[in-house]
Formats: C-alpha cells, structure tokens, sequence
C-alpha cells in the first residue's frame, strides 16, 4: 500500500497529478499538501473531494513540525514533490521567498522522509524541477542531463540548490531519489500570471498582450498532461538516483508563440484574424532574461519509452477552448475571489 504525499497539489501541474494518480490508482492513497497560496486553487479540485483515495491537507512545507506531523499522521510512504515558487518575475521582485520555500522547504520535507522511512530502498523520494537551472542556450546545442548548472535568477537557483539537496540526501544517506528538470508547461488550470493564460485573458478582454523586449527568446512548450504521464512514468520505472529531462520538443520564440495564439484566440471566438495581434505591444525586457531553453529528452524515451504527443498547435488549441469554456474559473482567479472556496467548505 502506498501513501504518497503530492506537494503542491493544488497548483497548475500539481492539480493534473493529484488528479491523475487518485484517479488511475485507486489502491493508493494520495495525500495532497498545499499550502493554498495565491497559486493554490481548490477549484482546480472539486471533481476529487469525495474520492475514498484522496485526502487535502492544508501546510506550507516551511513548517517543519507540520511537515513531521503530516509524515506520522498518514503513514507517508513516497513523495512526489512539485510545491514551489515558481514564477520567474515574482523571484526577482522579492527573491526570498523563493529561497525559503523551494530551498528550506525541501530540506523539511527531506529531513521528513529521513526521519520516518527506515527501509530507503522501499521509499521514493521524486523532486520535479526545471530547465531553468541549467541556464541559457545560444542558437544551437540542448539541455541533457548532463549540462552543467548555470542558474541566471533567483528562482532558477533556488530551484537548482533544491535539485542539489536531493542528491545530497541521495549520496549521504542512501535515501531512492528520482528528478526531473522539465520545460514550460501549459494547459488548463494554469495561473494567469504565466504568458499563455495571460495573453489568452487579454485578448478576450481586448486589452494589450505585452510581450518581453522584441520577443525573440525562445521556450520549448511541454502540454501538461504529456508532463504528467512522464512523471508516472518516472516515479515507477525510472532508476533510483537518476534524473531525466523532460521536453515538449515545440521551441518557438515568445513573439511566435503569441501569434499563434492570437490566431487560435481569434478563430474560436470569430473575431476577423488579425485583430489580436494589433495589440501586441513590446515591453521592457525582464533583467537577466534567459536567450533560449530547449531540452534533449532522449535519455527518457530510451529507457522508459517516452516522448510528448502533443504538439504546440494542437495544445494551444487544447487550452485556448478550456479557457473559453471556463471564463467563471478564469474570472474568480483573476479577481481573488477563489480564496473564498476555501474558507467556504474547508474554513
């Protein structure tokens, strides 16, 4: 029997995999904690409340005798750790949050899982980082396991300390760990703060779409659910003490991405095309803004048989029609009003 302890499990990419183990292993019990920040929504949610398999457990994991308490309460046999600040602008804004919760509360979670789990060899410890740490590509060359860390911002280094913490504990104390470093997710749920959510929103409000310097930064896109079948994948086949990348094979550059969807944007809600795209507008570029990212995944798709199914267009498609579909959803997160579900049926 596993109790597995989701970390994050309210947030964007966190969501889809809470809802995918409950949901694909009914023997296994899921336990989701989340410190509900203003990237939590239990909205993302409601379809699981009355599941027999899945519990929600309300602790930042910067609390260190929460995090215990949890450990000893449910029987926490794995880990799949996916809480983190995460969003590049807020790290350089206010840097240390980011240090305190991805850097100390991995630590409490790793000094959790040491303290309750005897036997290493029949616990899984998985941490789900990023690209980012490996810091910025030229025109050529990709990502491998192997690239050496070169974290630009305060969010990528403190996710790539994190990365460096899980091996620690790996190689001190024998605990079975499991990483991966993926590229940038997208789909339903997402946060609006991230750049497709956001240029999805002001375009069925017609408002600006801003876009970094002249654009010309290029992200490989990875659809979300691709992203959640290799973690399944990983957490049950991958090697104890290996990482693997994970990567959408789609790079585009941040003003081709934009046009895109400005075209999809356009065609679902049958505006004249074109109209969004007349109000792209150019902004101050982001300090220290990474050139380029993209990710050799090969290494996964030979020894577990994984590769993305899901290509740019197709996704975007995929999300453009959630978000239309769900402009109540969109609506109360953009307006905090999705903080009141939580005080309505959890207090």
């Amino acid at each position: 029997m596993k109790n597995i302890l989701i970390t994050g499990g309210a947030g964007f990419i966190g969501s889809h995999v809470v809802r995918h183990f409950v949901h694909k292993y009914p023997d296994y019990k899921i336990v989701n904690l989340d410190a509900l920040t203003y990237a939590g929504n239990l909205e993302n949610l409601t379809d699981l409340e009355s599941a027999n398999n899945y519990t929600l457990v309300k602790v930042d994991i910067n609390d260190e005798a929460a995090v215990n308490a949890v450990f000893d309460k449910y029987d926490i046999t794995d880990v799949i750790h996916l809480a983190a600040e995460s969003h590049v602008d807020r790290s350089i804004t206010d840097p240390l949050i980011f240090l305190r919760t991805n850097i100390l509360g991995t630590a409490n979670l790793l000094n959790a899982a040491k303290g309750k789990w005897s036997d290493f060899d029949k616990h899984i410890f998985y941490h789900v980082s990023t690209d980012e740490v490996y810091g910025s590509l030229g025109d050529t060359g990709l990502f491998e396991e192997t690239t050496p860390y070169d974290p630009r911002s305060p969010y990528s280094a403190s996710k790539a300390s994190s990365d460096h913490l899980v091996r620690a504990y790996h190689h001190t104390y024998g605990m079975q760990i499991k990483i991966t470093n993926c590229s940038n997710n997208y789909g339903p749920y997402q946060f609006p703060e991230k750049l497709i959510p956001l240029i999805i929103n002001n375009i069925v409000l017609e408002k600006k779409l801003p876009v970094y310097g002249d654009g010309s930064n290029v992200r490989d896109w990875l659809y979300v659910q691709d992203h959640v079948e290799a973690i399944d994948l990983v957490f049950h086949k991958g090697t104890n003490g290996e990482t693997y990348n994970i990567g959408g094979n789609n790079e585009k550059q941040n003003l081709e991405l934009v046009h895109l969807l400005c075209d999809t944007v356009d065609a679902q809600l049958g505006r004249p095309t074109g109209d969004a795209k007349s109000r792209i507008e150019f902004v101050t570029d982001r300090p220290g803004h990474d050139k380029r990212y993209a990710i050799d995944a090969s290494k996964i798709k030979a020894e577990l048989g994984w590769e993305p199914l899901t290509d740019v267009a197709t996704g975007l498609g995929k999300t453009v029609e959630w978000y239309l579909a769900n402009g109540e959803w969109l609506n109360r997160v953009t307006s905090g009003d999705y903080k009141k579900y939580y005080e309505v049926h959890y207090g």
